[in-house]
């Protein structure tokens, strides 16, 4: 990779579920502390969250989920970004996500699953440790 410039990060809002207040206190704080982010807005198919991140040469996408179609959101889009050989783009997210699923959730590729009461700092040292490896 080696890639120069700020961290990437497409913020998305998939399903149904029109709660975003979290999501913008997350995508604000990754831009204070230096990254460049995307935020979808609200009711995202995982198509348009995948083609959004491969658009804006993202480095991680990372989903808000409350409505309880995780499991399913979560798969489709990193479905989606094997078969359009996208997956160096990591996938993060948080919500209202049990404990219970969060390890199958990361078998199949989630990189990090953040529940209530993560701190948004504890968000932005994940993403800047995690996200892009230096070269």
């Amino acid at each position: 990779m080696g890639v120069a410039g700020p961290i990437r990060v497409v913020v998305a809002k998939p399903g149904l579920d029109g709660h975003d207040r979290g999501a913008k206190v997350i995508a604000r704080a990754l831009r204070d502390a230096g990254m460049e982010v995307i935020y979808t807005g609200l009711h995202q198919t995982p198509e348009q969250v995948v083609d959004t991140a491969i658009q804006e040469d993202a480095d991680a996408i990372g989903m808000s989920i409350l409505s309880g179609a995780h499991n399913t959101l979560f798969a489709k889009v990193i479905e989606l970004l094997k078969e359009r050989d996208a997956e160096d783009i990591k996938v993060f997210g948080g919500g209202i996500i049990p404990e219970d699923d969060i390890p199958s959730l990361k078998e199949i590729g989630v990189a990090a699953i953040f529940t209530p009461g993560a701190t948004t700092q504890s968000i932005v040292e994940w993403v800047r440790e995690n996200v892009r490896q230096p070269v």
